[in-house]
């Protein structure tokens, strides 16, 4: 029998699901990614809304929360070919989700934390 070596990235993550960033497509913990799902279909295209909870029904695709990953998933025009959509897709609510995201992680700790007297 041949045994395998299981790398770093195999073994860390062992029973944790992995996704592939549409933006980068890097694989990495669907903990670290944020889910995003379409909300409404109209005229005017099709809206993304964030679904950081992972519970919103539908097909799901995969982003970093990042404006790098963001930018490069609507260049590439990545979410509608994982989200199996066609025609235009309104991103808004992503992007100001990713900022909002950016901002709370700008917060130091000290001050995000509650103090118990």
């Amino acid at each position: 029998m041949v045994q395998h070596e299981l790398s770093d990235f195999t073994r860390a993550s062992a029973g944790s699901p992995v996704r592939t960033c549409i933006g980068c497509r890097e694989r990495a913990l669907a903990l670290d990614l944020l889910r995003v799902v379409v909300s409404e279909s109209g005229p005017q295209g099709h809206i993304l809304v964030p679904d950081p909870r992972r519970r919103l029904p539908g097909r799901g695709a995969w982003l970093h929360p990042d404006q790098a990953c963001l930018s490069l998933a609507e260049r590439r025009r990545a979410f509608g070919r994982a989200l199996r959509v066609t025609g235009s897709v309104d991103t808004s609510e992503i992007e100001h989700w990713v900022r909002a995201e950016r901002t709370r992680r700008a917060v130091p700790l000290e001050q995000n934390r509650h103090k118990h007297s």
